[in-house]
């Protein structure tokens, strides 16, 4: 039961650290894409848009990568407390924790002679105390990945989600530069969409369409404020 909890938990640390990444990827295109415009819009100097697309680009990119460690690191610090809290509750009155488990299936409408097996056997298992911090505490332990890999995670992909509208305005011919960032966009936009749905088992294609109509949004929003600009 352990080993199989521990590959559960794996396999979730992974799935959570590729979302991670996924969403860190979105943000960095959009987050880019609204930068190039409104500076695109404003002048045609080359090297000022690239400067300008760089510098949002690291800082996105760094933006991301803290924000998922804080927020990573809150949530393990709440399961390690939380964990720490029944191990002693354990320790200190076990009758009551069964009890408590006995009677939170009670309340989702099993007998009471069912609650009292589903608690003892639980309760008899050597991870009972994730038993009781999934009832007590709504975690289920091992869910949350490393805050230094969701850190990681987040960094990169937001700078190589930057990096596709970025090469695309300062890099292709002046005449198709507009043209080539747009596609650029509603590729990539398209693509974290789709491999988002993948992931959340959700409908594909609403995902993608979703991510296409915001990232077209975006661009024309931040065209003419650059126009205005």
């Amino acid at each position: 039961m352990l080993n199989k909890r521990k590959k559960k938990a794996t396999m979730e640390e992974k799935m959570n650290v590729l979302r991670a990444g996924v969403l860190g990827s979105n943000d960095g295109i959009l987050t880019v894409v609204g930068v190039l415009f409104s500076v695109g819009a404003a002048t045609s100097n080359r090297f000022t848009i690239l400067i300008a697309g760089l510098a949002d680009l690291v800082a996105c990119a760094l933006s991301m990568s803290a924000g998922e460690y804080a927020s990573v690191s809150v949530q393990r610090d709440t399961e390690k407390s939380a964990v720490e809290e029944e191990a002693t509750n354990l320790k200190n009155n076990y009758s009551e924790q069964i009890n408590i488990v006995k009677q939170y299936y009670q309340n989702k409408g099993v007998s009471l002679q069912t609650a009292n097996l589903i608690a003892k056997q639980l309760m008899e298992k050597k991870d009972r105390v994730a038993t009781l911090v999934n009832i007590k505490h709504g975690i289920n332990m091992g869910q949350y990945l490393n805050p230094w890999m969701a850190a990681w995670s987040s960094m990169f992909s937001a700078a190589l989600g930057g990096l596709f509208p970025l090469v695309a305005m300062t890099y292709a011919p002046s005449n198709s530069r507009w043209l080539a960032t747009i596609l650029a966009v509603i590729i990539s936009v398209g693509l974290t969409g789709m491999i988002s749905a993948k992931l959340g088992k959700s409908n594909i294609k609403y995902a993608v369409l979703r991510n296409i109509v915001v990232g077209i949004i975006t661009m024309a929003i931040h065209y003419y404020v650059g126009q205005l600009i």
